[in-house]
């Protein structure tokens, strides 16, 4: 019989509603609760604005921390002029793991033919993972079910773990 690891991720959505209080983040909450449903521990959700240098900040803190495996962010991954989540994530990773918002878009592209605007990105910072969500509940929930089944292995890899973890049934 297989375990799951024991992923420690933290949520982060961007929106400058959301963080000005005047709209209710649904995102973060949602694609919480997904996550604890696949066993993985959620050690919180913040809301920052769209602002490139706090986004980064706040990425480059969470990875710091030596406590979080992977940082989702969900929002701001559009054409927007103020869509600046790739940018800031692209700014302080230490290398960039492409594969993964391909499968994201992919998985979008079932749904709507408008994933392909999404510039959503990946990449690790130290032994952090980072991965760009598009910022609707059900956008966010349906990637993280498309790679859900990788990033075990991912987070071990970057631990410098052998492949001792695997999804529940696989």
């Amino acid at each position: 019989m297989t375990t799951a690891c024991s992923l420690r991720i933290h949520i982060l959505t961007i929106s400058d509603k959301a963080s000005r209080g005047e709209r209710v983040d649904g995102t973060g909450p949602a694609l919480g609760r997904r996550l604890e449903e696949l066993g993985w521990n959620v050690s919180g959700i913040d809301v920052v604005p769209d602002e490139r240098e706090q986004i980064a900040s706040e990425l480059r803190r969470l990875a710091g921390r030596g406590d979080v495996d992977i940082v989702f962010t969900a929002g701001g991954t559009g054409l927007a002029p103020r869509d600046v989540t790739p940018d800031a994530t692209s700014e302080v990773v230490d290398r960039i793991v492409p594969g993964i918002g391909e499968l994201v878009r992919a998985e979008g592209l079932k749904h709507t033919p408008r994933a392909a605007l999404s510039r959503g990105t990946a990449g690790t910072l130290g032994k952090t993972l980072i991965i760009n969500l598009p910022g609707s509940p059900r956008g966010a929930v349906e990637s993280v079910e498309a790679i859900a089944s990788i990033l075990d292995h991912a987070v071990e890899i970057l631990r410098g773990e052998g492949s001792e973890c695997a999804r529940p049934g696989r």
